[in-house]
């Protein structure tokens, strides 16, 4: 069934969902689930779906996909209730009351995802992913039911505007579908991406659906003819096998498109063969007998048996060329191996039976413990969402211990992505590795299957070069936050000894100062509410020690007005207001150039004051590592300052483009300081300019001037590369 088809469904009802459930837990008690049935029906009674169906038919979808996740009854409840504490007036006392603790939780758990109010799109999508973070480290379960009220969702997605249509389809397959890959819900993972593309790129979705469809009755005969010779090979050699035919979904379609640059009638395995057998070795015998019959594709062989994936999924790939020279796709695997790749995480007994968690089953819960270590060490959102989404969800490779553990790292990882990965005191130290038996260096690669060793020092420790190296969230978290953590301690100790320095030569007692509150009044209007924060800001450069004793003098001495937010000029670069005191330097940074206008923030530097950077500048994630240095600051009006911007002007090799461009500039009054010609030999140049513009809003007029030029093909502005 397509994305397209599961729309058009008609509404379930309970005795579906208990049908399903009786499947699988035939002695479970449902005497809640009617109650709770009723109750959700009840608290959304009057209200309606975008589409217009009524609100409760979305809760009893979510629990028939709870049940093809076959959890307990308690989860099912929780699923028909998910949505009521955040929808209606009921509360979690009376949720417990009803229908116990158990139950309430989880709803609530899934209800704290989405209530807090943010400031842009992408904020709340970040910090909603945390909150799940959290939920779900305190029960799993929380993020099958959030995932199964997605994939309702995105089976309903039709009913919404076409902006919104694109925006959760674009969530679900960053966030939602890699969720359910990781948590090894094959099913749901693949539907949850068909669904998604259908509203990302609906022209090239309902064109595949179409080619698919056209060629499936042909395909269908092709590989039952297959299964036929592969099923009485097996039986004469005594092995026992389920065999059937599978189609491959849109989107493995249209990834293996993009990523080997080739049209639909070139994807030749677009129907593949599962095989079921009863043991592992069972597995690696019917590969041999498969090799036997068909010539195998060596780089299409994965055997996910031998490593599993991180989400613990196992089976055997293999891709030959088959009858009539196509290409089929094999995958093998045992029972309980399919049961784990359908149900992924939901099949654990864990969540089921209770108890402590076995040795064994450790690595299933790896990946969850690993987010919520990243949730507590990387403050800043947006650079835990780009954790999430590189790490969590990007190419893997399996590298192994001396002891013969395996390691799964980002594809592109070194030896002190490893280092780290095997314990944070390891990588702190790392001085050398060995790769294979030979020694290898820090920024070496790492590929899988190799063998690392890693070397240590007590004496040494991270450096800024290591963030250069480093792949994974893991290790540049751990290294970022040494370094924070040591610049810190140095910057609490020099600022300390400034201060008491400054005190003396007032003629103050350090001591007695630093024991009372008069100093922290004087500087709580900036923000500062410890002698810590204080050390640091002086430490830091933030602060002038001088301004923050200036309060304490007597009135002959005192000198500087009391803390508040101080402006700043530099004749060159306009007006600029610093939070802070005393007299701090401020610069443009080179890197970026931003003008009034731009969104602006400031780097505090050592002995060069703050640096001024636009909050787009690419060399801002550079800084994250040391979030104390960051200051806010922000755009003067200030008459009569200009600032120089780099501009390029690509246009045709013609007479009378350069002048043309040039009064394009001139009549707008940007005085041009600079001007660069190169020509190529397709018959076009490259015009660069430096020009000097008042803000923003008339460095944008110029371009769109100068874009309607004749001759001109495209105007940019020119930001520079590099940390500054």
């Amino acid at each position: 069934m397509t994305a397209k088809d599961k729309t058009k469904t008609k509404a379930i009802s309970l005795d579906e969902i208990e049908r399903c459930i009786r499947l699988y837990a035939p002695n479970a008690d449902l005497s809640l689930l009617s109650k709770a049935y009723t109750f959700s029906s009840e608290a959304h009674f009057g209200q309606v779906r975008i589409s217009g169906e009524p609100y409760h038919h979305h809760p009893l979808e979510v629990a028939l996909i709870l049940t093809q996740l076959k959890l307990p009854p308690s989860s099912i409840i929780a699923g028909l209730l998910h949505d009521v504490l955040e929808d209606t007036t009921v509360t979690k006392e009376q949720l417990c009351a009803e229908f116990g603790e158990e139950a309430a939780t989880l709803v609530e758990g899934v209800t704290k995802i989405g209530q807090i109010a943010f400031k842009s799109l992408e904020e709340k999508q970040a910090e909603n992913f945390r909150k799940m973070v959290v939920s779900v480290a305190q029960d799993f379960r929380v993020l099958l039911i959030k995932l199964a009220d997605r994939l309702h969702n995105m089976r309903t997605l039709h009913a919404l505007p076409e902006e919104k249509q694109k925006r959760i389809a674009q969530e679900t397959m960053e966030i939602y579908a890699p969720l359910a890959n990781r948590l090894g819900i094959g099913w749901m993972k693949s539907e949850l991406e068909d669904c998604a593309l259908r509203y990302l790129k609906p022209d090239i979705y309902q064109t595949l659906v179409k080619k698919v469809e056209a060629g499936l009755s042909a395909r269908t005969t092709y590989i039952e003819t297959v299964i036929e010779e592969v099923r009485s090979t097996l039986a004469a050699n005594g092995i026992n096998g389920k065999i059937y035919g599978r189609t491959k979904h849109f989107v493995g379609i249209y990834q293996k498109m993009m990523r080997r640059g080739i049209p639909f009638e070139e994807v030749y395995d677009l129907m593949g063969i599962r095989i079921l057998t009863d043991s592992r070795m069972n597995c690696y015998a019917i590969l041999g007998i498969i090799h036997s019959l068909w010539p195998p594709i060596p780089s299409r062989f994965k055997d996910y048996i031998a490593i599993p994936k991180p989400n613990l999924y196992q089976s055997i790939h293999t891709t030959v060329v088959g009858p009539e020279g196509q290409h089929v796709e094999f995958q093998i695997r045992t029972e309980e191996m399919h049961k784990l790749a359908e149900e992924g995480i939901a099949a654990h007994w864990v969540y089921k039976e209770g108890g402590p968690v076995r040795e064994k089953d450790e690595k299933t819960f790896a990946w969850l413990r690993q987010l919520v270590e990243w949730e507590q060490d990387i403050t800043d959102t947006r650079q835990f969402m780009d954790s999430v989404k590189s790490d969590l969800f990007g190419d893997m490779v399996y590298i192994y211990t001396p002891q013969g553990d395996v390691k799964e790292l980002l594809r592109g990882s070194t030896p002190i992505d490893f280092a780290y990965a095997v314990h944070t005191e390891v990588g702190n130290h790392c001085v050398g590795a060995k790769v294979n038996g030979k020694m290898a260096p820090l920024g070496y690669i790492l590929n899988s299957g190799e063998r690392v060793e890693i070397l240590t020092s007590p004496n040494h420790l991270p450096n800024r070069n290591w963030l250069k190296l480093v792949k994974t969230p893991k290790a540049k978290a751990k290294i970022k936050h040494f370094i924070l953590t040591t610049e810190r301690t140095k910057s609490l100790e020099i600022g300390r000894k400034l201060l008491e320095r400054e005190l003396k030569k007032a003629q103050l007692n350090p001591k007695e100062v630093l024991n009372g509150d008069q100093i922290l009044n004087g500087v709580k209007p900036i923000g500062i509410h410890t002698l810590e924060d204080l050390f640091a800001g002086i430490g830091y450069g933030k602060i002038r020690a001088a301004s923050v004793i200036a309060p304490l003098l007597p009135e002959p001495h005192f000198k500087t007005e009391a803390p508040k937010e101080i402006k700043k000029n530099d004749s060159e670069k306009g007006a600029i207001k610093v939070k802070g005191l005393g007299d701090i330097m401020v610069h443009i940074s080179s890197c970026c150039t931003p003008v009034p206008g731009d969104e602006i923030i400031g780097f505090v530097t050592r002995g060069r004051g703050v640096s001024v950077h636009s909050r787009t500048c690419p060399n801002i994630d550079h800084f994250t590592y040391n979030q104390d240095r960051l200051i806010e600051v922000s755009w003067e009006r200030a008459a009569g300052i200009t600032h120089c911007v780099d501009i390029s002007v690509l246009t045709v090799d013609q007479p009378g483009v350069l002048g043309a461009v040039s009064t394009a500039i001139s009549q707008d009054a940007a005085n041009i300081s600079r001007a660069e010609i190169v020509t190529t030999q397709d018959q076009k140049a490259t015009l660069k300019f430096s020009i000097q513009i008042r803000d923003a809003t008339h460095l944008q007029q110029v371009l769109n001037h100068i874009e309607k030029v004749e001759g001109v093909l495209r105007v940019r502005r020119v930001r520079k590369e590099g940390v500054k």
